[in-house]
């Protein structure tokens, strides 16, 4: 490769005919993630293999009768040959590489087997593995005899042989031939990705060829260093007889698939990223991108137009584009961004949106202006034909914002609005949001306040409330994350025949199962009294209690009680009450009983104490816990990021809260049923809990419970699932079983029953008076 400098001032990379355009290896994303599928079969294979082994015994005995039947001597033939064979498989594959001069992929599948080998130990920890097949199947996968048809029927015939004869001589089971195919097949696609597959040897002279056979007329070809991910294949081709310059693109399998991970993570987070089809072949990637390309030429919006697209072989693909000089928008000077070329980036965005065309990536890179100073849109490989409304306002966000980044607000906006109007260009408001914007435009922290400003000063009617672009969440992800294992752990609890709670549900009193009712209905009336309490002004008391039932409701689809608080907040504004007040009565509810709740704590926890001495105070989970809870304190007051986080999710809360409490001063009365009512609410759902607990044989004292509830409760909510389902069980019956003295799967029935009185049986009353109340525009 020879260097040259450019007029430009940079330089370009003569390229030698001989010399390969691509890595001589690629990273295929298919690869990682069948590895990770395998990987997660081990763990499930293991996680149910006591429960499938009744079914695998089962087909033991059918192998066992099948073997009765057959002559034994056939049996040790076969399984003497198919040992032999099995290891004989991958020496005579790796000379067959060697005499082929492939030694890399001889070594490839050694480095696969000797994990494979490691991991069938370790997995063999918990459940016999068959030695043989994981570093056989490992090697030669890595290797590539499984793209060989021939090759490919003899591993499998082989295999098959080795697992059957080992079923029938009664030196492994099912399950064990399972999971070593599993390791095997884990370890082999694992060494594929982390050392990359073997790519298409294309060089400049193939190039070229194909090039003549298409009508070009190829003399030289340069490479530009520092492209763009997307453009890491980009050549600059000169041709004879003065014809223009080409652009030619080449397309491997690493760059079809190239961000697959980050552009899935988009794509399952987010509704506005783009629905470009991962895991293509070059040639499919490159149809969708000449889809792209006519699409555009036909709506008439300037880009590179596309001349020819071809396959190099089934592994690459090239095309060839017009060539396109010019410099994109943040290489601009100042004095270049002219009110005319902005106007004429969003006529060219304008054409495209005209056919349902959304480009989906419009930042500095992609408008590109030639030696005329006309604007083209460029890198339309995440673009999608028939886009949606949000697509397309999507793509008015991102055009703002880039174009705000370099010229002020101000003028955006006011180009924009030239071209397209200002009713389209209030559309976009809603999209204005650092999800819906590259990151490099979300490193201005005030641009998109100010972009939003700026537009509704030309369009006051224009929505402002923020469009959901969010699919799932990372707190989404934490909650089905741990609603899984607090699943699991309850799975594991009822499929026990010793402490299984249905059982001990049929041996409990009966008769405590009343008092446990009437205290998580007692537990509504508090709830009632402590919401209208911290309310100056006067409220149906009928449709306040309904409403609580409502927050219940909605608490079973939203974690830490966030559902509840809203539906609370709702009442108080279809109430008559200010959006900002009713905000600040449900804060001041909020704030006096966390301030009850620990006080409360302490109060029960001298008093448990008291009672259990020695057996409470010097508890190892009671002490843990606190000292978790002081390195937390210690860490949110001490580090600057995390002090400043919890500041800005507090300062609103109290902001509101405290002169909503100064306001409630002036109605003692009020004020006191708020606060009695906060306490009661503590107080009944510890009386809730102690009966059922007295229901199951338990004789406790009510301290020692109510400090279990208040503690182990208030740790569950916090779990991120919905209603804190799965981590009040968990944590709430491990706080049980530590203040009262007893083993957790003793604690748990009680712990089982008190959820369902006091959270699944309100849920058919609540969901009818969310109803009633939504009927009667209470809500």
């Amino acid at each position: 490769m020879r260097a040259a400098a450019t007029a430009h001032g940079g330089w370009r990379f003569h390229i030698e005919p001989q010399e390969l355009l691509l890595s001589a290896r690629a990273r295929r994303p298919e690869a990682l993630i069948r590895s990770v599928i395998s990987l997660a079969l081990i763990g499930l294979t293991l996680l149910l293999a006591h429960d499938a082994r009744s079914t695998a015994t089962g087909l033991d005995a059918d192998v066992a009768q099948l073997a009765a039947h057959t002559p034994r001597w056939l049996i040790d033939a076969a399984g003497a040959f198919a040992a032999t064979a099995v290891l004989l498989l991958p020496l005579a594959f790796a000379a067959r590489l060697l005499i082929q001069r492939e030694p890399r992929r001889a070594a490839d599948g050694v480095l696969a087997a000797v994990p494979a080998y490691g991991l069938a130990l370790l997995v063999g920890l918990a459940h016999p593995v068959l030695d043989r097949p994981a570093p056989v199947l490992a090697y030669l996968v890595t290797a590539g005899a499984a793209a060989r048809p021939r090759w490919l029927a003899a591993m499998v015939v082989l295999l098959g042989l080795d697992g059957l004869t080992a079923l029938v001589n009664g030196s492994a089971d099912a399950l064990a031939l399972l999971l070593s195919l599993l390791v095997g097949l884990a370890a082999a696609n694992a060494t594929v990705y982390g050392l990359g597959s073997p790519n298409a040897r294309l060089t400049l002279e193939l190039l070229f060829t194909a090039l003549r056979q298409t009508g070009f007329r190829p003399a030289t070809a340069t490479r530009t260093p520092g492209a763009p991910p997307h453009e890491q294949h980009r050549f600059l081709v000169s041709q004879t007889d003065g014809r223009p310059d080409l652009d030619v693109m080449l397309l491997d399998r690493e760059t079809s698939a190239s961000g697959f991970f980050r552009r899935t993570w988009r794509r399952v987070r987010l509704r506005t990223a783009p629905q470009r089809r991962s895991l293509l072949s070059p040639r499919g990637a490159l149809q969708q991108e000449a889809l792209l390309s006519y699409a555009a030429q036909a709506a008439g919006a300037r880009s590179r137009r596309l001349l020819l697209t071809a396959d190099l072989g089934p592994d690459a693909a090239f095309a060839v584009y017009e060539r396109l000089t010019g410099r994109t928008l943040d290489r601009l000077a100042d004095e270049d961004l002219t009110d005319g070329l902005l106007a004429d980036a969003w006529r060219q965005l304008a054409l495209l949106h005209a056919r349902r065309i959304a480009h989906r990536s419009l930042d500095p890179a992609s408008l590109l202006v030639d030696d005329e100073g006309a604007v083209h849109l460029v890198n339309l490989e995440d673009g999608d034909i028939a886009a949606g409304d949000l697509a397309l306002r999507g793509d008015l966000a991102q055009l703002l914002a880039t174009t705000a980044q370099r010229v002020g607000p101000d003028r955006a906006v006011a180009a924009a609005v030239g071209v397209i109007g200002a009713e389209r260009v209030g559309s976009a408001v809603p999209l204005l949001q650092p999800l819906a914007i590259f990151p490099s435009t979300r490193a201005a922290p005030d641009l998109l306040a100010d972009l939003r400003d700026a537009v509704l000063r030309t369009r006051p009617e224009a929505p402002i409330e923020p469009v959901r672009l969010e699919r799932l969440r990372t707190r989404t992800l934490i909650s089905v994350f741990g609603g899984v294992l607090a699943g699991y752990y309850l799975l594991l609890q009822f499929s026990s025949k010793q402490n299984n709670p249905l059982s001990a549900l049929a041996a409990a009193h009966s008769g405590w199962f009343a008092f446990a009712g009437l205290a998580a209905v007692l537990g509504v009336v508090a709830a009632t009294m402590s919401f209208v309490g911290f309310v100056p002004e006067r409220l149906d008391l009928v449709k306040a209690t309904l409403a609580q039932l409502a927050g219940g409701f909605a608490n079973l689809v939203t974690p830490s009680g966030v559902g509840g608080m809203a539906v609370g907040t709702r009442f108080l504004q279809r109430a008559g009450i200010a959006p900002r007040k009713a905000i600040a009565s449900v804060g001041a509810s909020q704030v006096v009983g966390l301030v009850l709740h620990v006080l409360l704590v302490l109060v029960f926890g001298y008093l448990a104490s008291v009672h259990y001495g020695s057996s409470l105070s010097t508890s190892p989970a009671l002490i843990t816990g606190l000292l978790v809870a002081a390195v937390l304190a210690l860490l949110a007051t001490s580090v600057p990021p995390l002090r400043r986080w919890l500041a800005a999710r507090l300062q609103p809360l109290l902001a509101d809260a405290i002169p909503r409490l100064l306001d409630l001063l002036q109605h003692p009365v009020k004020l006191a049923v708020g606060v009695v009512g906060q306490l009661l609410v503590s107080l009944t759902s510890a009386a809730c809990l102690y009966f059922c607990v007295l229901a199951f044989g338990l004789h406790p004292s009510f301290a020692a419970v109510a400090i279990a509830n208040l503690i182990g409760g208030a740790l569950g909510s916090a779990v991120p699932t919905p209603g804190g389902v799965g981590g009040v069980e968990v944590l709430l019956s491990g706080a049980l079983a530590q203040t009262i003295g007893v083993s957790p799967a003793e604690a748990l029935p009680p712990v089982l029953l008190f959820r369902a009185l006091t959270f699944w049986l309100p849920v058919l009353p609540g969901w009818l008076a969310l109803v009633w109340l939504q009927r009667s525009k209470a809500l």
